[in-house]
């Protein structure tokens, strides 16, 4: 294995371990404090309540699965689809605004989700459960 490879398949490594432990201390929260609030929010929409569980696995299971490296990339396109859909729920009104710091205001919501997209298209790497070979890898 060539030192390039090496260096890939560390970053595939720290992007994973980066983007998911990140998002699944998010998940945990929500598992303490419940999840009523999106059940509610989802509620408002139109769509079943219910759906708001869904929560559960965009932000606790699928950061586990890209953690350690099984069934990588659809996980992360779930914690693709959670962000879309937590930025359509909860951040809509933030979406072009920008911090005192001239930050963006969605810097945490875009690193999860450009993150967990740029894991999707580039796979789990070496250095994973599931091995770079993975069909869903």
């Amino acid at each position: 294995m060539t030192a390039n490879a090496n260096l890939d398949a560390l970053g595939k490594l720290v992007l994973r371990l980066s983007v998911g432990v990140l998002m699944l201390m998010h998940g945990i929260h929500k598992v303490g404090a419940g999840v009523d609030g999106i059940v509610g929010m989802v509620a408002r929409t139109g769509l079943p309540g219910a759906l708001g569980y869904l929560v559960y696995v965009g932000e606790v299971l699928a950061p586990v699965l890209v953690i350690i490296g099984l069934w990588t990339r659809p996980a992360a396109l779930l914690m693709f689809v959670t962000m879309i859909v937590a930025v359509w729920l909860v951040h809509m009104g933030d979406l072009l605004l920008l911090t005192k710091s001239g930050g963006w205001a969605l810097e945490l919501q875009g690193l999860f989700l450009f993150g967990s997209l740029a894991i999707a298209l580039l796979g789990a790497g070496r250095f994973s459960l599931g091995g770079s070979q993975g069909r869903f890898n």
